[in-house]
């Protein structure tokens, strides 16, 4: 096994420097020493919500960014030396349809997740990104675009690549109408994604304290979400509604948005729902989801991320203040992604 360190939740669901343990490379494998890597409210709610207990040698961390250090020795793709980055899917079946269509965010007997999943050849429990090495198969690693901030890159591997599908799926381009509602840390990805990929974007925001955040992030417009009068005066005005809303919310506001046959995204609450069919019927409106990216969405991601120059906005953070860090996201005091710089765990 190969020996390195990281930020293990204890039983109390405190991260605590721990010494970790990794796998010997596999004939497609890749080394990475991690260098940076964001922090997510997913990695807050697995935490805390851990179905067989805190604690349970979790190590979160799903998007990161850092450097290859030794390679398999059926890899051809990467060399040692190459900057690379990981999201939050390290495997899939490889033969299932969805798999096949380059879809493995769907694998239908589900991806292996970076942190708290299964490994396929062994069955133990993958170990998140907030460590010092991680081991992936090759084909789950892809090499970061020269160009990039390899910081405030991290979060494109989950946020900026839970946005994109979407919006590319939609086909959003020149001329599209595009409202994003919510401003952190999927928000303000999807509207730098749609406003480089030539949309009309407004932001949605309980508060017009956002204004200025959103005009500079490139929205044209920011809409009131509680008060009904600006809300009726942008109804039906969207082909696509972006809704990035982590807790339970009425639709219905949003749905009024969107016009004829136009689309709400929801990409924050994924639990139950309640919609009124007549929303959805008056104007033959849809809803949809989706949830990470496959690997040909996630290297078009950072492609196009890297020409029109879009990353993150970040908070550096050492990892060492891995527990402030989840603390003031949980009362959403960050603008708008942690990240953590790992450089502190070679202390």
């Amino acid at each position: 096994m190969r020996s390195t360190t990281g930020w293990r939740a204890d039983a109390a669901g405190t991260l605590r420097r721990a010494a970790l343990s990794r796998r010997e490379l596999r004939a497609d494998d890749v080394a990475v020493r991690v260098d940076y890597c964001g922090v997510c409210h997913s990695d807050l709610h697995a935490l805390r919500s851990d179905a067989s207990g805190p604690g349970r040698a979790l190590v979160p961390g799903h998007e990161f960014t850092g450097v290859v250090t030794a390679v398999g020795p059926e890899v051809t793709a990467f060399a040692p030396g190459d900057p690379v980055a990981v999201g939050n899917i390290v495997d899939s079946c490889g033969e299932c349809a969805m798999c096949r269509a380059g879809q493995e965010n769907f694998c239908r007997s589900f991806p292996t997740l970076t942190y708290g999943g299964a490994d396929r050849v062994d069955g133990t429990t993958t170990l998140g990104g907030w460590s010092r090495e991680y081991v992936v198969r090759d084909r789950f690693a892809y090499r970061l675009p020269d160009g990039l901030d390899p910081a405030a890159a991290a979060p494109l591997l989950c946020a900026g690549v839970t946005v994109w599908e979407p919006l590319a799926a939609l086909g959003v381009g020149p001329g599209s109408r595009v409202a994003v509602v919510g401003l952190g840390g999927l928000g303000h990805l999807a509207v730098k994604l749609a406003v480089a990929l030539g949309a009309r974007v407004a932001v949605v925001s309980r508060s017009a304290d956002k204004a200025r955040d959103a005009r500079s992030l490139g929205a044209d417009t920011l809409i009131v979400s509680t008060d009904p009068e600006d809300m009726a005066a942008h109804r039906d005005g969207f082909d696509t509604v972006v809704d990035t809303v982590s807790a339970p919310h009425d639709l219905a506001p949003y749905l009024s948005l969107v016009a004829m046959d136009g689309t709400l995204v929801e990409l924050g609450h994924l639990g139950p729902v309640t919609v009124d069919m007549m929303d959805l019927l008056i104007g033959r409106k849809k809803i949809a989801s989706a949830g990470s990216g496959g690997r040909p969405a996630t290297a078009a991601m950072l492609d196009f991320c890297a020409e029109h120059g879009i990353t993150a906005d970040i908070e550096l953070l050492p990892s060492a203040e891995v527990n402030t860090a989840l603390e003031r996201l949980g009362r959403n005091d960050v603008r708008y992604r942690f990240v953590l710089d790992l450089a502190d765990l070679d202390a």
